[in-house]
């Protein structure tokens, strides 16, 4: 028998049984919760700006140090070169303020530029089996004509002019309109660049 006093023995299951449940261990916390609110939207002036310009985009203007812009139009293996040669031109001459024409001298201003290159356009492609790259180029006082080609010949005005006689009125013309002209070569490199440059209008 058992000492009187001393606990009864417990029965085996009875102190879980009368033990209180533990709380469960919440889960850890991560390490940053996402964020509710919404995330901000591109600001309206770097999602509106459009793409740079591509360098061989040829209406788009270089400008050298000295504020002179130009373009530069590859003519190689290209068809209908001569209107191609005047338009892109053309669009220079408005971008540059050449056109519109506010005066009859600037309206004949723009008139001998676009003239000037179809020209030298056209003498490259009966003489030196087509032109490779037309480059213009303003400081709003003189603008400059160059087109390049692959041929060995050296273009010259036709001595002496007669106006009658077909052909050889290009290099002519040329002379006539233009402050001065001639013609570039590279010892060691194949072909030439034919310029020439127009007074800007008064």
């Amino acid at each position: 028998m058992p000492a009187s006093g001393s606990a009864p023995a417990a029965t085996p299951g009875s102190a879980s049984a009368s033990a209180p449940t533990p709380a469960p261990t919440p889960a850890p916390a991560p390490a940053f919760a996402p964020s509710l609110s919404p995330s901000p939207s591109p600001s309206p002036s770097a999602s509106a700006s459009p793409s740079p310009a591509s360098a061989s985009d040829p209406a788009r203007d270089s400008t050298s140090a000295a504020g002179r812009r130009s373009r530069r139009l590859s003519l190689g293996g290209e068809s209908g070169v001569v209107p191609l040669a005047r338009d892109f031109t053309r669009q220079a001459l408005y971008a540059w303020g050449w056109l519109p024409a506010a005066t009859a001298d600037q309206r004949a201003a723009a008139e001998d530029v676009l003239l000037v290159v179809s020209e030298l356009v056209t003498n490259a492609c009966l003489h030196a089996e087509g032109p490779d790259e037309l480059w213009i180029a303003s400081d709003n006082k003189v603008l400059r004509i160059e087109v390049s080609d692959r041929g060995t010949g050296q273009p010259a005005p036709r001595t002496p002019h007669r106006a009658g006689r077909p052909g050889g009125h290009g290099m002519f013309i040329v002379q006539r309109l233009c402050l001065d002209w001639g013609v570039i070569r590279t010892p060691g490199v194949a072909g030439k660049t034919v310029w020439a440059e127009v007074g800007g209008p008064a």
